[in-house]
């Protein structure tokens, strides 16, 4: 091996904590996010946005607003419906108990006769200057008669609930089932113990660090539109985007460079991107809108909004039996592409977890209410499952007065039970779930805890100590995009349709090809932001999906190129195609010290244009068939110190341990697993989206609705345990999601526990200081 691979290998193969290539460009201000591009000659948008939760629009006057300085239009949704702009598409797969589809309301891009909930946009101005817009849409007179509403699910479902829709009895969007009744019946009827408990997965504003942003270009002699839009693939926003505006392909671009965070809330077509479109190319100029943040509140699809009765039958000793599981979610007052998905199929499919469980009822309504639409939020249904099942353990173990570690470990999965059949037809190929649980307690020094807390009782303060292990499924099997194109300027282009929304994907992608094809790191630039660069079987980023989908497309497509590699390097080494030997970027002929580099062979390959049958481009494009599920596991370990005088509560020491099977790299594996700890800390701790009986957004600014702080995060300890993934050729597991895991319910626990389990009664999320100080009070 030449020296130089040597180095490459050592310093940027697989497993090397290679920098974020990307991040000197950002951090010096130099990145191109949405909001950042500008056309010549562009015009701005602003949208009016109901202000009631639900009523039919008597009126909508917009004769002052068209005569403001500025104002080239004002369009409303009846406008769109008569330019034959399609409402947004929402195709939902998940069926009903009785096998009938989900009901999904028509979403016209902005609201025609009615109004379902405050900040759906009623109609658009388009002016000059995004003041001018602005100031028309406050001269818009909307006329509304008010309609009773409904913002709480339970509520919704009940008898006489007013409808948010009439097709939808009992605002009843899906009446979701899985598993079998008549065996979880029976086991809990022959049950030495059931232990019940009802908790909230609390509604939270998505927050990503950009607002959404959008602008808009159409090119009339190519009739074809360019969107520069932040969303988490491309293709897919193509797609939907042509199915509004009844378009080819061809004849759509969408441009996504960097994205400020979407954590699922820009994977879907947003009502404000197609009104864009269309203002563009019926009034022949570029069109801009950028949400301001107190817009985004109103107009971003929410996550979470679940709320569920579990119950666990066990022996006698302590063995799980059967898992019921009843509850809500609120799926807002439209359906999102992905709406009924967290609520059914990931939470019931995750729910199982790492604990052997011979049996499980999951029921789950998707119900309508007058409020903002959900959709997918970081982890999308797994950290739900997460919080509801480990506090159910936990609830378990103090009724029966079992170690909470003791009754996890009778009841975890072992090595010698893999591959292991869950109820939910799911099949686990690897995992050591009791040895990162053990690996986890000692690195947390649980056995130190009690001198712990002996101390922090010295000191005037609560402690309390949570242990949460955890597993989770990836995305589900599709196709990926892999194109390597050797540049004549000696770079390489990596084409992919993942898309990094602040991941960092440039670095260990560059690695896996690098490791694959010898090709020097340096020399690899990845592209992900162009549809035109795209072919149909691009994916996208979601579900933790990206590196397992990624990595199989570039190694399918990376051995093609080494069969090609192999007939040209024959011809030029003058040598027969099957005593060639590939390694480390070099093609050898057997036996001898005859052989050419890869990069030499791309140059050299360009002579052959037209010469036989021989390639005369080592470029290659697969559209590849990606692997089954994947499942990461872990456990965190967590102690927190409240003060009895105030509620206040602080993380005093945080730990986890994961098993993401093969780590490309482990820098950019730790900041996704901080940055998830980070969310699931400040959804148990203080976010909380609260609407009041009228549907009024009560938390919308951020004087009202609390962000995690820097100093609420303690020191994470983290260390991973690879067990290598059966099912995908690098043997990775999915990593952005996981940390959101462990989180929800290792704090909520520990938080349980200091409060000596607060007398049975759940204390409920977000554990607010003044929530804490109220149960210290026996409130």
């Amino acid at each position: 091996m030449p020296d130089d691979a040597v180095l490459d290998t050592l310093k940027f193969g697989i497993g090397q904590p290679v920098l974020r290539t990307e991040d000197p460009k950002l951090l010096t201000g130099r990145g191109t996010y949405a909001d950042d591009y500008s056309a010549e000659g562009q015009a701005y948008c602003a949208f009016l946005r109901s202000p009631i939760a639900h009523g039919n629009i008597a009126g909508i006057d917009i004769s002052a607003a068209e005569t403001a300085d500025g104002v080239i239009a004002v369009i409303t949704g009846q406008d769109l419906r008569d330019a034959g702009v399609k409402d947004i598409p929402c195709p939902i797969s998940v069926k009903s108990r009785d096998g009938s589809a989900a009901v999904v309301p028509p979403r016209p891009a902005m609201a025609i006769g009615q109004v379902k909930h405050v900040g759906e946009p009623v109609a658009a101005v388009i002016a000059k200057t995004a003041a001018q817009a602005r100031d028309a849409a406050e001269l818009i007179v909307l006329d509304i008669e008010g309609l009773p509403s409904v913002s709480d699910p339970v509520a919704a479902e009940k008898d006489g609930a007013p409808q948010v829709w009439e097709q939808a009895p009992g605002n009843t969007c899906l009446d979701f089932q899985w598993g079998d009744d008549a065996a979880v019946e029976k086991a809990f009827s022959e049950a030495a113990h059931v232990t019940k408990v009802e908790l909230t997965n609390t509604r939270v504003v998505v927050s990503a660090m950009e607002p959404r942003a959008t602008v808009a270009e159409y090119d009339s002699a190519a009739d074809k539109f360019t969107l520069h839009v932040g969303t988490q693939g491309v293709a897919g926003y193509r797609g939907a985007m042509c199915n509004m505006l009844r378009v080819e392909p061809e004849n759509m671009r969408i441009i996504s460079k960097e994205v400020g965070g979407s954590f699922g809330m820009k994977g879907s077509a947003f009502n404000e991107a197609i009104v864009v479109l269309h203002a563009a190319r019926k009034f022949g100029r570029p069109v801009k809108w950028t949400a301001d943040r107190s817009e985004s509140f109103l107009s971003d699809h929410h996550g979470r909004a679940m709320t569920f009765e579990l119950g666990l039958a066990l022996d006698k000793d302590g063995n799980f039996l059967a898992l019921r599981v009843d509850g809500v979610g609120d799926m807002g007052a439209y359906l999102t592409a992905m709406g009924p998905w967290p609520a059914t199929m990931v939470t019931s499919r995750n729910i199982i977890s790492v604990y052997k469980t011979p049996a499980i009822s999951y029921n789950a309504k998707c119900i309508f209410t007058n409020t903002v639409p959900t959709g997918p939020y970081r982890g999308a249904g797994r950290p739900e499952s997460k919080f509801f099942l480990e506090r159910l353990i936990d609830k378990a173990a103090e009724e029966m007065g079992i170690d909470r570690i003791e009754l996890r470990r009778r009841n975890l999965i072992s090595p010698d039970m893999l591959p292991h059949e869950t109820p939910v037809d799911l099949t686990y190929d690897s995992g050591e779930f009791e040895t990162i649980m053990d690996m986890c307690l000692d690195r947390a020094d649980y056995s130190g805890y009690a001198a712990r807390k002996e101390a922090s009782e010295i000191d005037g303060k609560i402690r309390g100590i949570g242990v949460a292990p955890y597993l989770e499924t990836t995305a589900g099997p599709g196709t990926e995009l892999a194109d390597i194109r050797f540049e004549e300027d000696g770079s390489v282009t990596l084409v992919t349709g993942n898309k990094d929304f602040g991941m960092g994907h440039a670095t260990p992608f560059a690695q896996v090809l690098s490791a694959q094809l010898g090709i020097p790191f340096e020399a690899i630039n990845l592209v992900q932001y162009d549809s035109d660069e795209m072919s149909p079987g691009a994916g996208g980023s979601g579900g933790s999906r990206s590196m397992i989908a990624a990595s199989g497309a570039i190694i399918e497509c990376a051995e093609t190129i080494v069969d090609n590699g192999k007939k040209l390097a024959g011809h030029f080494l003058e040598a027969a195609v099957e005593d060639i030997e590939f390694a480390d970027g070099v093609f050898t002929v057997a036996g001898t010290d005859r052989n050419i580099g890869i990069m030499t062979l791309a140059e050299k390959a360009r002579e052959l244009s037209g010469t036989g049958d021989l390639p005369d481009d080592l470029s290659h494009k697969v559209n590849h068939n990606t692997a089954p599920i994947s499942f990461p596991n872990g456990c965190h370990v967590a102690e927190v110190e409240i003060d009895p005088d105030t509620g206040v509560i602080g993380i005093d020491r945080y730990t986890v341990v994961d098993d993401f099977g093969v780590v490309v790299n482990p820098v950019i594996v730790e900041g996704q697993v901080h940055g998830g700890i980070a969310q699931g800390i400040g959804q148990v701790l203080a976010e909380d989206t609260i609407y009041d009986e009228d549907g009024q957004l009560v938390t919308g600014t951020y004087l009202d609705y609390q962000l995690p702080r820097a100093d609420d995060i303690a020191h994470i300890e983290f260390t991973t345990h690879a067990v290598p993934c059966k099912t995908n050729p690098l043997g990775v597991k999915g990593c952005g999601e996981a940390g959101n895991g462990g989180s929800y319910p290792v704090i909520y626990n520990a938080i349980m526990d200091a409060l000596n389990g607060n007398g049975g009664k759940e204390l409920g999320i977000p554990a607010t200081p003044q929530r804490i100080w109220q149960a210290l009070q026996g409130n």
